[in-house]
Order: structure tokens, then C-alpha cells, then sequence
């Protein structure tokens, strides 16, 4: 890419706002110009408005720190900067909606971390390994807001980011029943062990909204492109329980699966090791090299020593074995906030410029 694409973030002084400012700094692609949030942060540079809650591992990028933060109601000033914007705010899923599609209205295309979009039927909710394709309900999605250039497209929910690549590299056997059990880590609630003690020592059965968005979002990912929208699936039949553990990042997936062509253990290792999507094809920035790993070793993933595979941009999976109920079982290991979230939705930023879906205005 010849000129770096000019970017926002709004909502850009929260957990997975730190986090796309950290990925973005030096990003071989995407200048970040402007960072916007609540009106409370309005009018601090960013150093001042995160500097008692920064959560990130590294400091605080000098050219991102100096930017005076806006407020993330400032559609059209926002807008008349920016070619486009990432959004991960704290607000309603109503005010989100309007939010965002604010935003698309003014020609600015939305890639989104947030939720409330993801069953809007033209709104495509992409892994970039997986479903490129529904990238083509943009089209409709743009007649629907009479836009030209402007449009959103939603991240999934981080839970389902560690089993459905493994099983979507397995689509030709035709999956049929999958239970899936997710121990996700405190990050996914924008939370640490300093802000939530309660979690230390401590375990969680309950995650609201959780199995829901686990149990149904695949199929959307699995749906097809109509006249209308994105079509969901109709299998495989997916039950989940969302638990929290105190975990600070990384979400855990315990699997089972049982398929309409039971495949061979040697056929689902190779198709794992072989599995490519668009972003290693267009050997995209933050795309991993291999997407899918799989662990020989019989105590792993481990999610302290396996969650920052390929930058965290990876899938690792391990304990591959037949069920007494199901055909095959395993885990499979996530970075919830870098591939679940800021660096998921990056991914999918470097395929829309790569697609030509974003360009400079």
C-alpha cells in the first residue's frame, strides 16, 4: 500500500480501545489521526485521559498520546479526518446501532468490535480465514443506508474465535452436533485481577448474553449471502457454557463434535496443519502464518504459555481424541483481546483495503 489509510478509534480509551492503539502505532498500513470516546475524556490528550487506567503491557505510543481525545458523538468533524474507523465504545446496543450507522451515513465505513450490529442481516460478522465472501453483502448493506462509500462490518464474539476455526477446517465432514464448553479469561469483561479482585482464586458459571451470542453466531458466520443479507445456517445443532476463570487473558474452548462423515484423526490433523485463508493468500500484516497449530504435547494448549501464538493472532489446538458420545473431542486456545477483538478487527480492516471495500477519501 502506497499512502497509509487514515484511521479513528472510537472508543478508543477502553481495554480493547488501549489495544487497537497499541497494534495501530506502527501499523505498516493505517495512521491513526484521531481517537474518540465519552465526553468526559473530550479535550484530554490521551496520555491524560487513560493514564490512570492504562491496561497495556507496553507504554503509552508517543504519537498516539499526544492526540487530543474528541468526542465520539462528533460524527462529521470525526468523519471529515478519518478514510475510516475502528468502534469498540461502552455504550447501549441501541446506541451503538445509531452510533454507527451515524457514521456509515457520513460515508465512513465502521469495522466493529461491538455487538449490537452482528444479527443486522447486511452486516457481515467476519473471521477472515473463514467467510471473505460475506463481504459481498456490502453492497446490499449500502443501498439500505444510501451510502457510497460508507458501511459496517462486525468482529465476532471473541468466545467462538478458539473452536470454530478448528471446525470450519473440518466443513467437508459435514459437522452435526458440537458442544462447546469456554473458560474465558477477565479481559473479556475489560476487566483485572486490580479492578476485580473477586475473581482471584475464584470461578464464575455464568456469563451474560454469552452462550447465546456462542451458540448462534457461527451459523451466521456459516450462513450464505441472499437477497436481503447473510442467511444463517441451519447445522450444526451448537450447545455452549460460558465460564469465567481467573484467567487475565486468553479464552479456553473444550469441544466435542460429532460429524455426518466421521473423518479420520490422520485427515483431521493434516487439514488442520494444511488449512489457509485470504490472509495468509495476501500474506496480510497481521495475519499469522499458520493459522491452525496443533499441539502434540498431551498437557497443551496452556493458556499462559500458548495464548500469544503468532502475536496472538493464532489458533492452537491440542488433545485431539474419540468420545463415547461424540465422534471426537478437543481444546482449542484463543487470545481473546488480540485475535477475539483489536487484532481480529485489524485483520479484517487489512482484507477490506486489500478487497478494495476501503480506500482513501
Amino acid at each position: 500500500m502506497n499512502k497509509k489509510l487514515k484511521v479513528g478509534i472510537i472508543g478508543g480509551t477502553g481495554m480493547v480501545g488501549q489495544r487497537f492503539v497499541t497494534l495501530l502505532a506502527d501499523h505498516p498500513w493505517f495512521e491513526v489521526v484521531s481517537v474518540a470516546a465519552s465526553e468526559r475524556s473530550a479535550g484530554k490528550t490521551y496520555y491524560e485521559a487513560v493514564k490512570d487506567r492504562w491496561s497495556q503491557s507496553t507504554p503509552i505510543p508517543d504519537k498516539i498520546g499526544n492526540i487530543v481525545v474528541k468526542n465520539a458523538s462528533n460524527v462529521d468533524e470525526i468523519s471529515r479526518e478519518v478514510d475510516f474507523v475502528f468502534c469498540a465504545v461502552d455504550m447501549s446496543k441501541d446506541e451503538v446501532k445509531r452510533l454507527e450507522e451515524a457514521y456509515a451515513k457520513a460515508e465512513t465505513p465502521v469495522v466493529s468490535n461491538n455487538s449490537a450490529h452482528r444479527w443486522t442481516p447486511d452486516v457481515p460478522v467476519v473471521i477472515p480465514e473463514i467467510n471473505p465472501e460475506h463481504l459481498e453483502a456490502i453492497s446490499i448493506q449500502k443501498k439500505r443506508l444510501g451510502t457510497s462509500r460508507g458501511f459496517i462490518v462486525a468482529k465476532p464474539n471473541c468466545s467462538i474465535q478458539s473452536y470454530v476455526p478448528a471446525i470450519h477446517a473440518l466443513m467437508q465432514y459435514r459437522p452435526k452436533q458440537i458442544l462447546a464448553c469456554t473458560y474465558q479469561a477477565i479481559s473479556g469483561a475489560g476487566k483485572t485481577f486490580k479492578d476485580w479482585p473477586e475473581m482471584v482464586d475464584n470461578i464464575i458459571p455464568l456469563i451474560k448474553g454469552e452462550e447465546e451470542k456462542s451458540e448462534n453466531e457461527p451459523l451466521k458466520i456459516w450462513g450464505k449471502v441472499a437477497e436481503t443479507g447473510i442467511e444463517k445456517a441451519r447445522e450444526p445443532l451448537i450447545t455452549t457454557q460460558c465460564i469465567r476463570v481467573p484467567v487475565s487473558d486468553g479464552h479456553l474452548a473444550a469441544v466435542f463434535v460429532t460429524f455426518e462423515n466421521k473423518p479420520s484423526k490422520e485427515e483431521i490433523l493434516k487439514l488442520w496443519e494444511d488449512y489457509k485463508g485470504k490472509p495468509q493468500l495476501f500474506s496480510l500484516p497481521s495475519a499469522p502464518s499458520q493459522f491452525l497449530k496443533y499441539m502434540d504435547q498431551e498437557d497443551r494448549p496452556q493458556t499462559r504459555l500458548d495464548r500469544d501464538y503468532e502475536n496472538g493472532m493464532g489458533i492452537t489446538v491440542g488433545r485431539l481424541r474419540e468420545d463415547s458420545l461424540f465422534d471426537y473431542k478437543f481444546v482449542c486456545l484463543s487470545h481473546n483481546t488480540l485475535r477475539g477483538a483489536a487484532g481480529g478487527a485489524v485483520l479484517i480492516a487489512e482484507l477490506l483495503a486489500a478487497e478494495g471495500y476501503i480506500e482513501a477519501k
